[in-house]
């Protein structure tokens, strides 16, 4: 046993304490892949301690130590992958995986020029190449060619230098984890193109741990008297956990700041930021001298559904309506719930009155028919107040009050053509009502 390893052991099990704190609180599943990738890691270092055991235990944990080190490249590879969920995905990670496994076997056991060493390596390059072909009529992403281009590279140099008698196998190896680490840190700089700490540490990270597995053989070959301690090679590996943290704290941090401003069973922008929107539009609306709009939804008699449906029924037309109206305005304009059964819009140019009232009217046109909700047909109306600057306010603040107003004018108008409708009808509800109250 390598008892001169534990220390390393003890530092990755700390590390993946830390990792574990900071995942726990993320919202990604990635987050789950790469603590299961560290996992690997501690597995790495454990088995290292045994890889100097003699006989076929040495063998075995040579073995495990190689093709963990391995999977928890190919697991950071997987947690970069946006369309990771999807079957052919999670066939490429277990070819990629069976076919590292089946090599480390043939190179511990098999003799320079076996007939498995060869077959192994060609697996290498045809199993992502098969699970790309499969798949390319539903996903044709540069990543996957990436992969296969990886794969097929390594696996024709395996064929070209893992038969030298004498650094042949060593060559191979390197080769192996060099080829997962760089696809680790080409996956990453993919995915997070954004210019954060997080992102720039772990591409670093995942870089010099590639390089690892260049300089450290040709230090071999070629300055074999100068000793550098282990710690220094595993340098790299702290790099990118400490990259992996920061990336999971900014998320984080990008969660909560979108919470913050938006609203939690729609989605939509909240009141707050509905009113940051609004003195943004407002000030490019007064520097270019044209008009904008102000509209306030509000859904007509919405509490009979939460009182005779129950209140899941109503958050599920909030969120039918929400995205209803998010998908019928423009790109530039702004869709935002206000309150309990408001929502409020903000029309900017160019939009006149005319314009505002023919969006209001498409935007009650979609409520016309019944929802179908979990067997409930549900069937709301709304009543909208529009507001125009600079004609009815010059301020946000007044802009509100004259849309809430014309709201509820629209909203008494509609009472009161139905009151005329059916006559007894608002009668009957309000003695109902007054009798509950009682």
């Amino acid at each position: 046993m390598n008892w001169s390893g534990i220390p390393d052991v003890a530092a990755v099990a700390l590390l993946i304490c830390a990792v574990a704190s900071v995942a726990q609180r993320s919202q990604t599943s990635a987050s789950k892949l790469w603590l299961t990738g560290w996992l690997m890691i501690l597995l790495h270092f454990v088995a290292g301690l045994f890889s100097s055991a003699p006989g076929i235990w040495g063998s075995l944990a040579f073995i495990v130590l190689s093709a963990s080190l391995a999977l928890a490249g190919l697991l950071f590879i997987h947690a970069s992958i946006l369309y990771r969920k999807d079957t052919s995905s999670r066939w490429m990670l277990g070819s990629l995986l069976t076919a590292n496994t089946l090599y480390f076997i043939a190179l511990c056991f098999a003799p320079v020029g076996h007939w498995s060493l060869n077959l192994t390596a060609a697996l290498l390059g045809l199993c992502p190449l098969a699970v790309m072909l499969a798949s390319i009529r539903k996903y044709n992403h540069p990543l996957r060619w990436i992969v296969v281009i990886l794969y097929g590279s390594l696996s024709i140099f395996l064929l070209i230098f893992q038969n030298r008698p004498e650094y042949g196998s060593s060559l191979a190896w390197n080769a192996m984890m060099f080829t997962v680490y760089l696809g680790c840190c080409i996956f990453v700089s993919y995915s997070f193109r954004r210019a954060t700490a997080g992102t720039l540490v772990t591409i670093a990270g995942f870089f010099s741990w590639a390089s690892i597995f260049v300089v450290a053989p040709m230090m071999e070959a070629f300055q074999p008297h100068v000793h550098i301690e282990s710690e220094v090679w595993n340098l790299p590996k702290f790099v990118v956990a400490v990259g992996m943290m920061l990336l999971l704290l900014e998320d984080q941090i990008e969660h909560n700041k979108y919470l913050a401003l938006h609203d939690a069973l729609t989605g939509l922008p909240n009141r707050r930021l509905f009113h940051d929107r609004m003195d943004s539009a407002l000030e490019r609306s007064r520097r270019s001298g044209t008009e904008m709009a102000v509209m306030v939804i509000d859904l007509d008699d919405f509490k009979q559904v939460n009182d005779t449906m129950g209140h899941h029924v109503g958050d599920l037309v909030l969120q039918h309506v929400a995205s209803a109206f998010a998908q019928r305005v423009r790109r530039s304009d702004t869709v935002s719930r206000t309150g309990g059964d408001e929502f409020s819009v903000i029309l900017e140019e160019p939009t006149g009155r005319e314009d505002a009232e023919h969006v209001g009217s498409i935007l009650k046109q979609l409520l016309n028919d019944p929802l179908d909700l979990e067997d409930h047909k549900v069937h709301v109306c709304a009543s909208v107040g529009i507001a125009i600057f600079p004609q009815d306010a010059s301020d946000a603040e007044s802009l509100c009050i004259a849309a809430d107003l014309r709201m509820y004018d629209a909203k008494r108008h509609s009472r009161r053509a139905a009151h005329e409708a059916v006559p007894g009808r608002w009668e009957t509800q309000a003695n109902l009502e007054s009798e509950i109250h009682a």
